[in-house]
């Protein structure tokens, strides 16, 4: 079976028929960012990291990384969440 792949609706699409997961990928660059931003160490509580550790735990420990390299941009946690969720590729919507 391949790699799960991508629909023109954003759902990622894993090989078997039997699971589909969909990601608001604005809502979760958004609440990414707010935790790479945010100083302090309760930021861990957030629930979505919390759903990270769940889901993508080896995301984690990225955007902790971020937050010790001081990431402040949208746009670098964006391209973080789309590679994360849809592979390295342009982030040019596809025809």
């Amino acid at each position: 079976m391949g790699p799960p792949r991508r629909t023109n609706e954003g759902v990622l699409r894993p090989s078997s028929p039997f699971f589909r997961l969909l990601v608001d990928e604005t809502g979760l660059t958004g609440a990414l960012l707010d935790f790479v931003t945010d100083p302090r160490a309760s930021r861990n509580d957030r629930p979505v990291i919390q759903d990270l550790y769940d889901l993508a735990p080896a995301m984690v420990p990225v955007l902790e990384a971020m937050v010790i390299d001081g990431v402040e941009e949208r746009v670098d946690v964006a391209n973080y969440v789309h590679a994360s969720l849809f592979g390295v590729r342009s982030l040019e919507p596809e025809d």
